[in-house]
């Protein structure tokens, strides 16, 4: 198993994320967690150098905490990394730090968290991180003080503006930073200025998302030719993970597996580095491009000028690729925290942006394309207490 060096430990490069573990035959409820195959899943990671586990409070309803914790139980508690996640995204009366955090001990069976992270931190949620009535910074702070946390760190989804005020209110007590990082996500997402930025503020990067929810790992026949040419034998996940592996800030990747088979093909590709040549690299995000289907913007806002709502722009355009790619709510609550008179809809089809535009792109048909995927998909709010509701259920 390759690995990396972290503030004097050793840390395999691939980590097991517990998001999204494999349920009982014939189940579609997230809670119904196959543990046989869980058990199989640790066995074969512990015994390949995967010893680094990562859930969260909201996974699987719930229940991943516990499944995770009793699957984890049956091996010395110094042989293996557990990671969780404070859900101040989701705040309310019942998630207040203190609280919160003894129950996820609880959950988990364990004494103290070996990485710890405040989860999800975005547009519309860093203001409830940096608020002093929920004192959340100050009691993570003192909990590793006590021990009880060995490093802590943060999610993020934030775009770059929010990323570096959340950096610039606590970046010197982060010890890590965990964000969706992938060779599509690279352009897509800005994921290399965030990459870069994390590495200039001297952050170590952990990495979720790797294979884009599996669809990096579903290559068509039109996408596999390009790379075959280079490495016949390469699955689609592993050509996605060798990406990962040529970044020297990127310390741990963690892969949602769901099956052993998986389990098994994601440590085949960890066994020795195999790093992308600049060919192989360069193919790669080509690939990315033709992935994509984009709207052709450059960011150059000019449309921003003589928008008489003041819209960003480029940053909706941007959205409405992610969207046209694979929907889903992240996209729509970047949105949230903006005021109505800001998001995609308050666009009034005046048309002074594609004017100006170099690339003749039709802004309001992007906009109003990316209002109707927002409105499509649940909100952030909305999902965290559907999330809510199942685990009070599991926790009756």
């Amino acid at each position: 198993m390759l690995t990396n060096e972290f503030q004097g430990i050793t840390l395999p490069r691939l980590g097991f994320g517990a998001m999204r573990l494999p349920l009982l035959p014939g189940q579609t409820d997230a809670a119904a967690i196959d543990e046989a195959q869980v058990d199989q899943m640790v066995d074969y990671a512990m015994a390949h150098g995967v010893n680094y586990f990562d859930t969260a409070h909201p996974y699987h309803a719930g229940m991943s905490e516990r499944v995770l914790g009793r699957s984890l139980s049956r091996y010395p508690r110094q042989s293996w990394y557990l990671a969780d996640k404070y859900p101040g995204h989701q705040i309310s009366s019942s998630y207040n730090p203190a609280a919160t955090f003894e129950e996820q001990l609880k959950k988990c069976g364990v004494d103290y968290f070996d990485f710890y992270l405040l989860h999800n931190v975005y547009e519309n949620s860093i203001q409830v991180y940096m608020d002093p009535q929920w004192g959340i910074l100050d009691y993570f702070l003192e909990q590793k003080r006590l021990g009880r946390i060995r490093y802590l760190g943060f999610s993020a989804h934030a775009g770059i503006p929010a990323l570096n005020t959340f950096l610039d209110y606590c970046g010197d007590k982060m010890d890590f930073c965990q964000i969706q990082l992938n060779y599509l996500d690279w352009t897509l997402q800005q994921g290399r200025e965030k990459y870069e930025l994390l590495t200039q503020r001297g952050i170590p990067v952990w990495v979720m998302e790797p294979i884009r929810g599996g669809r990096l790992a579903q290559l068509t026949d039109d996408e596999l030719p390009c790379l075959r040419k280079f490495r016949p034998n390469d699955t689609g996940a592993a050509w996605a993970l060798r990406f990962l592996q040529g970044l020297p800030n990127v310390k741990v990747i963690l892969s949602g597996m769901s099956t052993l088979e998986q389990m098994m093909e994601n440590v085949a590709t960890f066994t020795e580095d195999q790093p992308l040549t600049q060919a192989e690299h360069a193919a790669l995000l080509e690939l990315a491009e033709t992935m994509k289907d984009s709207v052709p913007c450059t960011a150059c806002r000019y449309c921003c000028d003589g928008c008489p709502m003041g819209l960003d722009i480029p940053t909706m355009i941007a959205a409405y690729n992610e969207v046209r790619f694979q929907p889903g709510a992240n996209v729509g609550m970047r949105f949230d925290a903006l005021p109505a008179d800001k998001r995609p809809a308050a666009c009034i089809a005046c048309g002074k942006c594609s004017r100006t535009c170099p690339q003749g792109i039709d802004v309001p048909a992007a906009l109003k394309g990316l209002a109707e995927a927002i409105d499509k998909s649940p909100s952030w709010a909305e999902i965290c207490r559907l999330r809510e509701e199942e685990a009070k259920q599991n926790r009756n």
